[in-house]
């Protein structure tokens, strides 16, 4: 599968998000913001579903669609390979997820940043927003692809799994929300999942959800929080965007 173009998918019944900003604190105004990264950050929608569907041929099951792939896909991702169908009583989770690991793995930087995803990291740093990335990915090789795009710098903390599971993040979360120190409305999350939702429930903080990534739009909305378009559309960040660059960056 080649890498589709990202496509915009503003035809939804809730009211856009841009006419409801107003009510929406600007990303300036927190103290920090916690990212998740596959899917929010890192593009690898189309990988996880090329990926999954050798898988599935491999076993003459029925192969995946991007759009089927963004109803079904949930976390813990042992649901998610269920309802694919999997027979953990043929196969253990562990050996197909292992399996798609590796092979994922193998490809992982076939897959790059999301549209505007260093603009905005780069943007809040300089603003003296705090970052860090809170994921449910391996974290050693968390730490590889971040400092793989450059990215490293601009994050306080990279907080990933021990394993290749994914069986989600609240754990983590809730403990590192307890380390930073901040007040629970100085801190954002930005994610693209029901699961970051839940994620930023437990930990007592605001989330917004981004669109394109690994749940669709309708997902998304039903938890009642708001959905942007993409990175760029995030509260505030439009107007950043266009401000002046500062002295120091435009001196010689």
């Amino acid at each position: 599968m080649k890498r589709p173009a990202p496509a915009r998918q503003n035809e939804h019944p809730a009211l856009p998000f841009s006419q409801r900003e107003e009510a929406v604190r600007s990303i300036f105004t927190y103290q920090h913001v916690i990212w998740d990264w596959n899917g929010t950050l890192f593009d690898d929608l189309w990988l996880c579903v090329d990926v999954m569907n050798g898988l599935l041929s491999a076993r003459e099951m029925p192969l995946l669609t991007l759009e089927r792939y963004r109803e079904v896909f949930d976390f813990p991702v042992q649901n998610y390979y269920q309802r694919l169908g999997f027979d953990f009583l043929h196969e253990s989770f562990e050996q197909v997820g292992t399996e798609f690991i590796r092979a994922y793995e193998l490809r992982r930087l076939e897959a790059g940043l999301r549209a505007g995803a260093a603009q905005v990291v780069k943007r809040l740093g300089r603003a003296g927003v705090g970052q860090s990335v809170l994921s449910a990915y391996l974290q050693e090789t968390l730490d590889e692809l971040i400092a793989h795009f450059g990215l490293a710098p601009h994050f306080a903390r990279l907080v990933g799994l021990r394993d290749h599971y994914a069986r989600g993040k609240v754990e983590n979360g809730v403990r590192w929300i307890r380390e930073l120190g901040h007040a629970s409305d100085e801190v954002l999350f930005v994610g693209d999942s029901r699961h970051d939702h839940e994620v930023a429930q437990a930990m007592g903080i605001d989330c917004v959800l981004v669109d394109g990534g690994h749940q669709s739009r309708s997902r998304l909305e039903a938890c009642g929080v708001p959905v942007v378009d993409d990175l760029l559309a995030l509260p505030g960040m439009a107007s950043a965007c266009i401000l002046p660059k500062r002295a120091e960056e435009t001196a010689t």
